[in-house]
């Protein structure tokens, strides 16, 4: 049995498609928002925020795969008493934890598992705590764990990522895309499906326990790379503004994700680019879908998936 909490998110949901593809018995578990019936899945409405609600939600399980979290701006505050729940609930089961990039900090090359973690902000040090807390509880044998980390995904049902429904929502409609940062920074993007093959893999082969893995992705491209593959897909020129630093703190005034979004702008002014070498060496090469696919596949999303 392998359990998929924060299944109705797009990390999970996509985690779930995944495992029902390969014929796995399948938990899918949410909080509010159902998940999408699929065959050989059986959709679970459980509290993961208590350690009851997560044991009963892990019962049986032979992996759980941890893709659940609090709306963004409340990260620092609910974030750690979620993972801590969902760790007490998954013992004697796998735990693979799909995390970020947020705890390395400023980086200026590409960013291995090794680096240490030098993210001085709370959105980064919150990544930082559970991320050890995690590994701490393997070492000493409670449960065994891999984390498997990406940078900015996007892909069917990624609407609230920063390539989300403020570039590919905008440009579906013909408006002008709003880009987090710099346009002419080359970032790692994570193609969801792409996300959802290597947390299977994690989940499914022995050597990736008690490590921190770097999910692989196409290659890196600035934004303006990024938005002329959309307007090449859509035929037409799409245009693009960047929410620079200062108008990043004037929305923020108004609105709390825009506002948490400040704490990270490390990666918003500067190469932020994840080296995945160690996965592809150890695993094998993972197919990866080409920029220029997935762009295409998210757009055919959108355009059947109005707000």
């Amino acid at each position: 049995m392998h359990v998929v909490l924060g299944a109705s998110g797009a990390v999970g949901a996509a985690v779930v498609r995944e495992l029902a593809s390969r014929g796995h018995r399948v938990r899918a578990v949410y909080r509010n928002t159902s998940v999408p019936e699929l065959p050989g899945v059986q959709a679970l409405r459980e509290d993961v925020t208590t350690a009851s609600g997560a044991a009963a939600a892990c019962a049986g399980a032979a992996v759980v795969y941890h893709c659940a979290a609090p709306a963004y701006h409340r990260w620092v505050q609910e974030f750690p008493g979620l993972t801590a729940a969902i760790r007490q609930g998954a013992v004697g089961a796998k735990l693979v934890f799909a995390d970020n990039l947020y705890m390395y900090g400023p980086v200026d090359a590409p960013m291995t598992e090794d680096l240490p973690y030098a993210g001085r902000t709370p959105m980064s040090r919150v990544r930082a705590e559970m991320a050890e807390s995690l590994l701490a509880a393997h070492r000493v044998g409670d449960l065994r764990v891999a984390i498997g980390r990406a940078s900015d995904y996007y892909g069917a049902g990624g609407v609230n990522s920063t390539v989300g429904a403020t570039v590919f929502g905008q440009a579906t409609r013909g408006r002008t895309v709003r880009w987090t940062g710099s346009l002419d920074q080359p970032h790692s993007f994570n193609y969801l499906p792409d996300i959802a093959r290597a947390l299977v893999t994690l989940g499914t082969d022995e050597r990736a326990d008690g490590q921190v893995w770097h999910l692989p992705a196409d290659r890196p491209v600035t934004g303006r790379e990024f938005v002329d593959l959309i307007s090449a897909e859509l035929g037409h020129p799409v245009k693009a503004a960047p929410l620079g630093r200062l108008m990043q703190r004037v929305l923020g005034l108004f609105n709390p994700t825009i506002r948490t979004l400040g704490q990270t702008w490390y990666q918003r002014d500067r190469p932020f680019v994840a080296d995945t070498s160690k996965f592809t060496h150890t695993f094998g090469p993972l197919s990866t879908t080409p920029h220029r696919e997935a762009i295409a596949a998210t757009l055919d999303w959108y355009r059947t998936h109005p707000s």
